[in-house]
């Protein structure tokens, strides 16, 4: 009896070990909002691009931080696809580095990614597929100082 004691005790423990990194593996799915997705009321939207009415891809930033959120458009929202979402500063002109990307399968939205670049410029974008043909877009060395 002992020994059944023990092994479902580890079985349980195994099963909410397992069950708390699905819940927290995909955080891209958890925000209500762009602005949410960012990390809440200190960001706001400064500029976006529209791929098409599939997806908008949203620059936001709270005085010191960028971020990015490729967010999916209704009726799309909800679908399982390919989503892309990165952001990368200018440290020398015509050079960025810092790159950081979110690239997965969502239904809802991929990012935040987010750099730290006051007085820099940005480069940024993000992409889904469109009629079977990932469209990527970006606005390189952008929204400087």
């Amino acid at each position: 009896m002992r020994k059944f004691k023990q092994g479902s005790v580890f079985a349980v423990a195994a099963a909410v070990v397992l069950a708390g990194s699905v819940a927290v593996s995909d955080p891209a799915e958890a925000a209500s909002s762009p602005i949410a997705a960012c990390g809440g009321g200190s960001y706001h939207e400064i500029d976006h691009h529209n791929l098409g009415a599939v997806t908008t891809i949203h620059l936001l930033y709270n005085g010191t931080t960028d971020c990015v959120v490729t967010w999916k458009n209704s009726p799309y929202a909800g679908t399982t696809t390919e989503t892309l979402a990165y952001i990368a500063k200018e440290t020398l002109p015509g050079v960025i580095s810092g790159y950081k990307a979110d690239d997965g399968n969502y239904a809802f939205y991929s990012g935040p990614v987010k750099i730290n670049a006051p007085g820099t410029c940005i480069d940024w974008g993000g992409g889904v597929p469109i009629n079977g043909v990932f469209i990527q877009w970006n606005d390189a060395f952008s929204h400087c100082g």
